[in-house]
């Protein structure tokens, strides 16, 4: 149990790693830049212009939205002011937060007066417990035993509905969070109850039955934004009965996700349902965020490196795919293979004509509230504690991590780097005198060949001894201000086999994508959130001429500029040859059925330019393998 950071009180089970409190994670470098460009485009203009986070919503005391929309509109809005420290921002998180705690009454009960919907309040649970960890704020705690104690007594006669039997785990998350500081043991009881009413998502992983891409609409299981919450629900229910089966279920849900419907950009196809694994297929931008927040809450339970992994996939590829690179307007469904985004029938399995054009709220206005959360809270768990009182790197990025460390000595770490665009990540102790502890940092399980220097030589490891991709590998020494740590993780070409016997091209945590022209076009409303059709303006239909054991590909590195997730901004690109496929055409307004792996092309062999998948709005990202 580390000595100066929150972890599970008895009878909850020790967790690999405990947070840090809001803040003590800022970010630096392009990282920064990129959440600058969030805070000065849709998360810091929506309550200016969008009347469902205006003054008339009911979480400001009107009579407007009173649903999930405020609430998750906080949760995003808290953790990207206080890691800004943006004053306008900020002005806002008080708005917000003094109207919910103000409106507390005599029951218990706060929020809006229509609201009879449990769920929206697990998204306020979670927006509270950032702003008290960033601010103190001594109101938080009471509203906190209040309200909960309020549902303690409603729940047996009001129990949980529709959206809330299949998100209680954000609930009792709170519910932990409060019992780690209070100790009352009928938070427990509450947890537990939350659980039973809720739904078993371990058994739905464990014995899973969709295999294919699902016909019906709105059956709550097979919801694409539900399943992506669910991924932290088994660590949850382990937390509240140490059952073997959940514990097994928090690594199945993610291996069934992926056998069955999973993209190369780490996430899962719903549109907005299961839909299989052809690459024309939609996964929602609600998804996204969901997904990399159970993967934060994965690694702090656990602690496998495998979720850092993939949490750094899903970030670096799928997050700013289904934004413009000024994050102004955003897409509902993003495709792997995505060569046309307009307002025109698609294979979904029930989403909107306008799912995958860039605007204000195509489709549904959920991701618009939704969105926020993504890059702030990546950015803020970046690093964790560690049970001997260390810190842990779990993810990679330009930052600086200010915390305690063993002896209550107060350090920091700052990190420099341009990863994942980069091979290297430089870290920097700062502190004012001599500090021992141990510093763990995640190696990724592609880095074969990582190395790990400090002050220039081989670093001394405790167990294992040697760099193992796939594992933490811990320095442990008495470390003085100005010690240098420097991390290498050699980013090979590496081929993945998909749908239909498909290859994509990897490096790194990063995902390549064919670059494609692009035309936009304004299909209404106002600038610069305005909505966007895009068109190519290139050929897509190549297959690659690779050899998925021995890929030899040239890799042209760039400048990491102001803007970085542009298709004319990336900082890296990858050359490949391949051929045009005249008889891969365009079907139902997406790219046509992919080829069966081999194909055979007579065209000429041209030189293609691929480029980070989240850089590409329109993309291929699964190619047809030539059978040269």
């Amino acid at each position: 149990m580390n000595s100066y950071y929150t972890s599970n009180r008895q009878p909850l089970p020790e967790t690999a790693f405990a947070f840090l409190p809001l803040g003590s994670v800022k970010p630096s470098g392009w990282l920064r830049k990129q959440l600058l460009i969030q805070a000065h485009s849709l998360t810091g203009n929506l309550p200016k212009f969008y009347d469902w986070l205006g003054p008339n919503s009911g979480w400001l005391g009107g009579d407007g939205e009173s649903w999930e929309g405020g609430p998750y509109y906080m949760d995003g809005l808290v953790p990207l002011a206080y890691l800004l420290e943006d004053k306008e921002l900020l002005a806002e998180v008080e708005k917000w937060l003094g109207w919910m705690i103000s409106s507390q009454d005599e029951t218990g009960r706060f929020g809006p007066k229509p609201l009879t919907d449990w769920w929206p309040y697990g998204i306020t649970l979670k927006v509270l417990t950032q702003y008290q960890e960033a601010t103190g704020d001594p109101r938080v705690i009471p509203l906190m035993e209040r309200f909960l104690a309020y549902m303690r007594r409603e729940l047996p006669a009001s129990h949980l509905q529709s959206w809330a039997v299949y998100r209680w785990a954000d609930t009792v998350l709170g519910i932990i969070w409060l019992y780690n500081r209070n100790g009352d043991p009928t938070l427990l009881e509450l947890a537990r109850e939350l659980m039973h009413q809720g739904y078993n998502w371990s058994r739905h992983f464990l014995d899973f039955a969709y295999t294919q891409k699902q016909g019906l609409a709105y059956p709550h299981p097979t919801h694409v934004v539900n399943n992506a919450m669910a991924v932290k629900t088994p660590a949850v229910a382990y937390e509240l009965t140490l059952w073997e089966e959940h514990k097994q279920a928090a690594w199945k849900c993610m291996e069934m996700l992926d056998k069955y419907h999973g993209t190369a950009a780490g996430v899962f196809t719903g549109d907005e349902h299961y839909a299989g694994k052809d690459p024309v297929q939609g996964t929602e931008l609600c998804s996204v965020v969901e997904y990399m927040f159970s993967l934060e809450n994965l690694m702090q339970v656990f602690g496998d490196p495998a979720f850092g992994d993939r949490l750094e996939k899903i970030t670096y590829n799928a997050l700013p795919a289904t934004f413009s690179a000024d994050m102004w307007t955003h897409q509902y469904d993003q495709q792997a293979n995505q060569v046309l985004c307009t307002v025109d029938k698609r294979a979904w399995t029930n989403n909107g004509d306008d799912s995958n054009i860039f605007g204000l709220e195509p489709n549904y206005r959920c991701c618009t509230y939704n969105m926020h959360q993504g890059w702030p809270k990546f950015a803020a768990n970046l690093w964790m504690a560690t049970d001997d009182d260390g810190l842990a790197a779990v993810a990679y990025g330009p930052c600086s991590v200010n915390a305690k460390v063993r002896g209550g000595k107060e350090i920091t770490i700052d990190v420099d780097t341009n990863y994942p665009f980069e091979e290297t990540i430089r870290m920097t102790v700062r502190t004012s005198s001599p500090a021992q502890f141990p510093i763990r940092l995640r190696i990724p399980a592609w880095a074969n060949g990582a190395t790990i220097a400090v002050n220039g030589e081989p670093a001394i490891l405790s167990q294992p001894k040697d760099v193992e991709p796939g594992t933490f590998a811990t320095v442990e020494r008495v470390w003085n201000d100005g010690d240098a740590i420097v991390l290498t993780f050699p980013m090979a070409i590496e081929v993945e086999r998909r749908f239909h016997d498909s290859v994509t091209v990897k490096r790194g945590p990063l995902v390549y994508s064919l670059k494609i022209g692009e035309r936009w076009e304004k299909l209404g409303g106002e600038e610069p959130h305005a909505n966007y059709a895009v068109y190519p303006t290139t050929p897509w239909n190549y297959g690659l001429a690779i050899d998925p054991e021995n890929p030899q590909a040239k890799v042209v590195i760039k400048d990491v500029g102001d803007v970085v997730y542009g298709p004319d901004t990336s900082p890296i690109e990858i050359k490949v040859k391949g051929r045009r496929i005249p008889e891969w055409t365009m079907v139902s307004n997406s790219a046509g059925p992919l080829p069966q792996s081999p194909v055979q092309s007579s065209e000429p062999l041209e030189e293609l330019t691929l480029i980070p998948y989240g850089c590409a709005k329109l993309r291929i990202t699964e190619f047809p393998l030539l059978s040269e």
